[in-house]
């Protein structure tokens, strides 16, 4: 179930649960900056066929870094 979390969370899920994290932003934006150990799914490309890369038995964190 989708809920939002602070960076002491995320930092807990990643160790603890081996959590996924995806970058929703566009490719060129991802191959300028992202968090170490992100995947690429632009939003606009997100669907089933896009997420079938993911683990299932893991947790997913989705994240937007957005400067505006």
């Amino acid at each position: 179930m989708p809920h939002d979390i602070d960076i002491e969370e995320i930092r807990e899920v990643l160790g603890r649960d081996g959590a996924q994290l995806v970058e929703v932003l566009p490719a060129k934006e991802y191959e300028e900056e992202h968090l170490p150990g992100a995947i690429s799914i632009p939003l606009k490309s997100l669907d089933e066929n896009s997420v079938a890369q993911l683990n299932r038995d893991a947790p997913v964190i989705v994240y937007c870094y957005d400067y505006q």
